[in-house]
């Protein structure tokens, strides 16, 4: 008895943080999904949120800046809605992010030889893992084929019709 007069009470604050963690989740998904528009031009936000699906958030890496609510997401869409506010063309904004913070920053960074592994890394995995599958099964064609022994084969029979006793006489 002594045990019941712990474990109702534990169960009590683990059905608690249960109830508490349940009716959390939906203020948690409600605050997810891309920031809002700033700019009050709409033709110039929507250049804005456009530009910034293609940047890649530096704090969160699996999000774009549009997406992202992190500090320096909302400084980097800042800089792209002043920098097309005032006059300048989608690819100097790009040329700009990418001089200030590498190619990280692009989803789509361009092929050259400090990104070559990252376009043909993928490749070169499939075509070395289609290699070792040519190999491993050409070695297998060249194995000689097991046979079994009159005995082994009753043996085997006797258990695939369900009669270990009888495999085990004849072991015997």
């Amino acid at each position: 008895m002594p045990v019941d007069r712990f474990v109702r009470p534990l169960n009590a604050g683990i059905a608690v943080l249960l109830f508490a963690a349940l009716f959390s989740l939906p203020s948690v998904t409600l605050s997810a999904g891309e920031a809002t528009p700033v700019a009050e031009n709409p033709e110039l936000e929507a250049r804005v949120q456009s530009l910034s699906r293609n940047l890649r958030c530096l704090v969160c890496q699996n999000e774009s800046v549009a997406e992202s609510r992190a500090p320096l997401a909302v400084d980097l869409r800042a800089q792209v809605r002043e920098q097309l506010g005032a006059g300048k063309s989608e690819a100097e904004v790009v040329d700009f992010m990418v001089s200030r913070y590498g190619d990280f920053v692009l989803y789509r960074p361009p092929f050259k030889a400090s990104t070559a592994l990252l376009w043909l890394g993928p490749l070169v995995l499939l075509v070395g893992g289609l290699g070792w599958l040519l190999l491993r099964l050409r070695s297998r064609e060249q194995e000689p084929a097991l046979h079994l022994t009159e005995d082994e084969r009753r043996r085997a029979r006797a258990l695939l019709e369900g009669n270990p006793a009888d495999s085990e006489e004849q072991r015997s």
